[in-house]
């Protein structure tokens, strides 16, 4: 995954280009670039490897100017982090080329235009369709044509910005699978990867379809479909602000996440729950016929999103009565699953652009599994406009790759979809107007989770300064925030991390139990308690270093090589949401501990948007 960013206005876009590379750097920073037509009607190309701010440094010492231009920040598919293999990609001096996706018949494509006497200097797949739009520009075409017959070429995901030096102020932008918008300002035009990227700018933008190809100069656009028809495609206002953007005056973007949760649950909240129920309303026209008709939930996400749908599993058939089944996305639709008749499909992604989800539901709907409804942050994105319903979480822009808000609000969806769902099964009224107070519960709950913050530093301090494993571990709904929790400290961290339920210690994690391996527990007050204490005594016989959050109201207490930090008492159906947020802390301070790179770890993207 990649971001790319492109303006055509009157004036020198550099600092345009730049300011919009800072805002997508959480999509890859590997390496970045610009290419710009210069003012001698030429292309000027800078890249550097590193993240933006080394690009910026080079071109504070080496200016470019000019008044239309693209620009790049890389996660590596192809080829190593290099100056070659970053983009722009270049093509005779003559064409350039930004590129977000994979091109599947690349190697193809390179035989051929080996044969054909194109030089390539990079690793990278992209290289191929610089080599194919400047062929088609050999044989007389304009540059949309060129581009044109070159996606007509191309197998695989993209989403491309094109210049040429030889038709100034033209920018032509394609898509098919990876995200693409084009933002209207007063006397320029401007495509990226992601909105963020340009609300310094704007807030109109235009959402580009699958197959949309847009000519563009800083006067307007014109729209083709994947038919090659000319199309309107509609101007819509994002509410997405510039300081939504910002950090707020926090070190780090994924420390402010975290404390925007309780803002974050409380907008997820908002209009979806009345006095005694939740409003079903909420999910979209049409759900009251699409529920009724509900006998089985099927649900596919990745990474964090995966884990909230773990939890949702526990919750729609403990508090619901519907079956449901929880699948990773990427192996979905490779496997030959069988899903029930009428069953709801249920994607989870905070970007909506996750191209193994996306995948997931094209491939469900294809075998006419049933209705699908997407849970996602992203209103404009692919995944809300491909569903048949949708719950939008409100978690705001977050740009930490590591995972926060995104989780507890898609968390907060799980269970009010768990509740329209439930009251069609075995939930009385009365425990339904119960859960919706304990929802009510929530932001109160995180607010108190927060406080604290600081016995958490000093924990990751005391324990975790020279420690290169650790092992989490939960019972029931609480083992897939001990997954969640281990992921965040890997992610962030890089200290190997992994979670197991409780009850499987005996089944081969206890050989691992030493005291250099602290063991972090999340224990609710809960029936599964008593049998948790149990799975904690066997690690105390064995010198494990035990770090318990635990319900204050369960009286569990600190001693030699127990640590235990109290949690509000909470009621059982919100628990994994409330407990989640300590162990965020928890990643969060180790990783300022060890030094690393928190809100762009290393090897990592925010939006996987390529398989």
């Amino acid at each position: 995954m990649c971001g790319i960013i492109g303006v055509a206005a009157q004036r020198n876009v550099i600092p345009l280009l730049i300011n919009g590379l800072k805002r997508l750097e959480y999509r890859g920073y590997d390496s970045a670039g610009v290419a710009v037509q210069s003012d001698q009607q030429l292309l000027e190309r800078v890249r550097k490897v590193g993240k933006v701010a080394e690009l910026e440094h080079a071109l504070e010492a080496n200016p470019v100017s000019g008044q239309t231009g693209i620009a790049h920040t890389r996660w590596a598919t192809h080829g190593v982090p290099s100056e070659q293999n970053a983009h722009p990609h270049v093509c005779h001096e003559r064409v350039a080329v930004v590129h977000n996706g994979i091109i599947e018949n690349h190697d193809a494509l390179r035989k051929q235009q080996q044969k054909d006497g194109f030089r390539f200097t990079s690793q990278t797949d992209t290289e191929v369709i610089v080599h194919q739009i400047d062929h088609y520009l050999q044989q007389g075409h304009d540059l949309l044509a060129a581009v044109s017959s070159t996606v007509a070429d191309l197998e695989g995901a993209f989403a491309l910005g094109v210049i040429s030096k030889d038709e100034s102020g033209r920018m032509v932008a394609a898509r098919r699978g990876s995200p693409l918008v084009i933002g209207i300002a007063d006397g320029e035009m401007l495509i990226a990867s992601d909105i963020a990227a340009l609300v310094s700018e704007t807030q109109q933008f235009v959402f580009l379809e699958d197959g949309d190809l847009a000519d563009i100069n800083y006067r307007g656009m014109t729209i083709h479909d994947a038919s090659g028809a000319v199309v309107e495609r509609p101007v819509k206002t994002s509410k997405v602000t510039l300081s939504a953007t910002d950090k707020g005056g926090f070190d780090h973007y994924m420390l402010k996440e975290i404390y925007e949760q309780p803002r974050a649950i409380a907008d997820t909240l908002e209009g979806r729950i009345g006095a005694n129920r939740v409003l079903q309303e909420a999910f979209g026209a049409g759900a009251d016929e699409i529920f009724d008709r509900v006998a089985g939930v099927h649900i596919i996400a990745c990474g964090t999103s995966y884990h909230a749908g773990m939890v949702g599993r526990y919750w729609l058939e403990s508090i619901a009565g519907v079956p449901c089944s929880v699948e990773v996305a990427s192996e979905f639709r490779y496997r030959y699953p069988v899903v029930r008749n009428n069953s709801l499909i249920v994607t989870l992604s905070q970007s909506g652009e996750t191209a193994d989800t996306l995948a997931g539901l094209r491939e469900a709907k294809r075998l006419g599994y049933g209705h699908s409804l997407a849970i996602c942050n992203v209103p404009e994105s692919t995944l809300v406009r491909e569903s048949d319903l949708v719950l939008m979480t409100h978690a705001g822009p977050e740009i930490g790759v590591a995972s926060t808000k995104a989780f507890t609000t898609q968390l907060v969806a799980m269970l009010l979809l768990t509740i329209v769902l439930g009251r069609r099964h075995r939930l009385s009224s009365e425990t339904e107007a119960l859960l919706v107070n304990e929802l009510r519960s929530v932001p109160g709950k995180v607010e108190h989770a927060l406080t604290l913050n600081e016995e958490i530093r000093t924990l990751a301090w005391e324990h975790f300064g020279d420690k290169q494993n650790a092992l989490f571990l939960g019972r029931g709904a609480q083992y897939p925030v001990a997954m969640e929790g281990a992921l965040k400290l890997k992610e962030i961290s890089y200290i190997h991390a992994e979670a197991y339920p409780a009850g499987e210690l005996k089944h081969g994690p206890l050989a691992l139990v030493d005291a250099n391996m602290p063991v972090v527990v999340v224990a609710p007050n809960n029936e599964l308690l008593e049998k948790l204490k149990s799975n904690l005594q066997e690690v105390s016989a064995r010198g494990g270093e035990l770090i318990i959050f635990a319900d204050a109201g369960v009286g569990m207490i600190s001693s030699p090589g127990i640590t235990a930090l109290p949690v509000a008492p909470t009621e059982d159906s919100i628990a994994p949401i409330i407990f989640s947020v300590p162990l965020q802390l928890l990643a969060y301070h180790v990783a300022a501990l060890k030094g690393t790179d928190i809100d762009q770890p290393r090897n990592l993207a925010k939006s996987v948007t390529v398989e």
